[in-house]
């Protein structure tokens, strides 16, 4: 090869060996994507915790969290029960155009004054979830607990588990919505049995530490619906006693169930757990972290004042939740929004977040990611639509807020309500009436609404019955017991 040939060749190998060192380096130097934790709480109304006002429940690490991130005073769940809530954060959309609107499977009531819709009962394998869109990017996923998104306790039900929507891994989720017990034998028959006495939130932190333990070294995305703070009601018999005390040290005190208490305080607990291990792993300073609710907190067992009813209702205290966002290096420490915020908005969060380009075609929910940044949110308007019956005293709804307007509309008596909740966050005065203008133009968007998602609607029962059920008879001496 002649000389200068030789030459430029290695100048050219050199050129390319510096070109490849470079890649490498920027690849090496390139910022990691954030890690993402989303915890959803079970029944966990927006009272329920020390930084929303409770006297009673004692929860430090809930209170860290909103002092070094957001808290929202006006998050709201996607409906009044859980199914369709979980299937919203997930999903982005609304439950209505999901077209699952209630909890699996509901309540039956055949002689009920309206006829309830042919609705969805598990979540389609055609949407995108979140853990599918953060699974396309390198994220490993992880549902641990509650799932609730099946059709049944049926052979075959496990075909609808996390693991075909997305997760890598599922711990505890299968198709109730409630543990057989807290204590583990657990009997639940997703998550492996502990020791004997092991409480079940301990657990569902302990399996999100050994996630996290096994992934440090690649973006994680960790789902954490909690099956506390749901019925069957079950704490730590020290803790419960300690809430005992207190209650009884204080009679003004408006929730006053220690047991459940030491449920939340289990909550409470095993977010320390998680962000004590984040610290211990060097992820801290790179793990975004949501805290919310699924619905309204449940009646009698907690109490929702200032907002009316619970768990089940078509108003506020059916839908309000506790909503903390932690967003290192972004988010103002204690911060506290007004801006009203509803869980399909994470899931476009979490994607701009970390940088993930949507592979779904339609989303609902709007990114939050502009608030949490000190800014503002481009929204007219967030919605519900309930179409079914409730014990907590719900009968087939819709609602829209509207800056701080709130119209419901029942379809049994095709009756509308509106409240100003600036003035009236307890929806004690209907101004349907006073303001038939405002109730008019309010109940024409949320039709329209309704419309574009084409929303099931129910219909006129021809077996309805208005007989009211007769009450039982006293009970007897020994069922007294």
């Amino acid at each position: 090869m002649p000389p200068f040939l030789a030459s430029f060749a290695r100048r050219l190998g050199l050129a390319c060996l510096l070109c490849s060192l470079a890649s490498v380096a920027l690849a090496q130097t390139a910022p990691r994507p954030p890690n993402v934790i989303v915890i959803l709480v079970d029944d966990m109304g927006q009272t329920d915790a020390a930084c929303y006002g409770s006297r009673l429940y004692v929860t430090p690490h809930i209170d860290q969290l909103a002092k070094d991130g957001v808290r929202f005073t006006d998050g709201y769940s996607a409906c009044t029960v859980c199914s369709p809530t979980r299937a919203a954060l997930l999903t982005g959309k609304y439950p209505a155009r999901l077209r699952i609107t209630d909890w699996i499977a509901g309540h039956d009531k055949p002689k009920a004054k309206l006829k309830i819709p042919d609705w969805q009962k598990f979540l389609p394998f055609e949407e995108i979830t979140l853990a599918e869109q953060l699974k396309s990017a390198g994220y490993a996923t992880a549902s641990i607990g509650k799932w609730h998104l099946t059709p049944g306790l049926k052979s075959g039900d496990d075909a609808y588990y996390p693991e075909k929507h997305g997760f890598d891994i599922n711990v505890g989720g299968y198709a109730r919505g409630q543990p057989p017990s807290y204590f583990s034998p657990y009997g639940i028959p997703t998550l492996t049995e502990g020791p004997k006495g092991e409480f079940l939130t301990d657990r569902e932190a302990a399996e999100a530490v050994k996630f996290m333990e096994a992934n440090k070294d690649r973006p994680f995305f960790i789902y954490l619906p909690h099956y506390a703070v749901h019925t069957p009601l079950a704490g730590k018999p020290e803790v419960i006693a300690q809430y005992k005390g207190k209650i009884d040290a204080d009679a003004t005190l408006k929730q006053r169930n220690a047991t459940y208490a030491a449920l939340v305080s289990s909550v409470d607990d095993a977010l320390g757990t998680i962000r004590a291990n984040l610290r211990r792993l060097k992820l801290e300073d790179n793990t975004v972290i949501f805290f919310t609710g699924d619905n309204g907190g449940l009646l009698p067992i907690t109490e929702n004042s200032p907002y009316r009813a619970g768990k089940g209702s078509a108003y506020e205290g059916g839908v309000r939740v506790p909503l903390i966002a932690l967003w290192p290096g972004v988010t103002k420490p204690g911060s506290v929004e007004a801006t009203p915020a509803i869980t399909l908005d994470l899931y476009p969060t979490v994607l701009e977040m970390t940088g993930i380009k949507a592979l779904a075609a339609q989303v609902d929910g709007r990114s939050l990611a502009p608030v949490l940044r000190g800014g503002k949110l481009d929204r007219d308007a967030i919605y519900w639509h309930y179409p079914h019956y409730h014990p907590g005293g719900a009968t087939p709804y819709s609602a829209i807020r509207k800056g701080n307007l709130r119209l419901v509309h029942f379809y049994e008596d095709n009756r509308d309500e509106l409240y100003d909740l600036a003035q009236d966050i307890g929806e004690t005065k209907n101004l349907a009436v006073t303001q038939p203008e405002k109730a008019k133009a309010l109940r024409t968007q949320l039709d329209g609404w309704l419309k574009s998602i084409d929303a099931q609607f129910p219909t006129a029962n021809p077996n309805y019955d208005p007989t009211p059920a007769k009450a039982k008879g006293p009970a007897t001496k020994k069922a007294a017991k």
